[in-house]
């Protein structure tokens, strides 16, 4: 494959994310967006960048925080989330800014992209669906549903929702309400719930009962499998 990182600005900050593509490819392939969890545009993406783009895909981990910034730990994980959680419309206008940066890349098609992201990043990924974007699907592995508190938008693209059934901080009424918002902007819209898993179960090494967050082989496993499925339906 080949790989590179790739600096782009969303006002005054300096991103720099990570693309992969196969680099034996003819013509375009779809591309996806990865987005970050809360800790920032870290290893964990850059690998699954790397395993798109080995399945034929080009791939950028985008970053949300600026060049080289990573949490080194829960307490300031949240201080760096906390101020785009805290205006969902900068993280919005952020995101898009990736979308443009990933279209923008030799042998992507960009008729054809989709984003997934996990914890945080799957709120990313639902995010760019709710902002109106004109992309073919977001996928969510773990992701917080809460709503943006912005005008709502008709969502065009398809959604895949992957989530730990006894995950504490999506608890059942957020699965309802997004539910019912994602029917009300008349999404194509798909939640898949895996029983006894919590938080991150996604993400190898996983281990905070605290916040309760595991990691559950099995669950990542087959949330792996329905995103696989869905990209090869949305990218037909």
């Amino acid at each position: 494959m080949r790989h590179d990182y790739i600096q782009y600005q969303h006002g005054d900050t300096v991103l720099e994310g990570f693309f992969a593509a196969p680099d034996t490819q003819e013509g375009s392939r779809p591309g996806v967006l990865i987005a970050h969890a809360w800790g920032g545009r870290d290893q964990f993406v850059i690998d699954k960048a790397k395993s798109l783009a080995e399945m034929g895909y080009c791939a950028f981990a985008l970053d949300n925080y600026g060049k080289g910034v990573l949490g080194s730990g829960p307490e300031e994980n949240a201080q760096l989330m906390g101020p785009l959680i805290g205006d969902r419309s900068v993280l919005r206008d952020r995101l898009l800014k990736a979308l443009e940066t990933l279209r923008a890349q030799p042998g992507v098609d960009p008729n054809q992209v989709a984003i997934m992201g996990y914890c945080f990043g799957g709120l990313c990924a639902i995010d760019l669906a709710r902002s109106g974007a004109d992309i073919a699907g977001a996928v969510s592995f773990h992701g917080l549903l809460k709503p943006n508190g912005l005008e709502p938008q008709p969502i065009s693209t398809k959604v895949l929702v992957l989530h730990g059934y006894d995950d504490p901080m999506v608890p059942p009424e957020d699965v309802l309400a997004f539910a019912s918002e994602m029917s009300a902007a008349g999404a194509d819209w798909q939640l898949h719930a895996y029983g006894h898993t919590q938080h991150a179960f996604a993400v190898p090494g996983a281990n905070n009962p605290d916040l309760g967050a595991l990691y559950d082989p099995t669950a990542a496993r087959r949330s792996w499998q329905a995103m696989m499925d869905f990209f090869e339906e949305i990218f037909e």
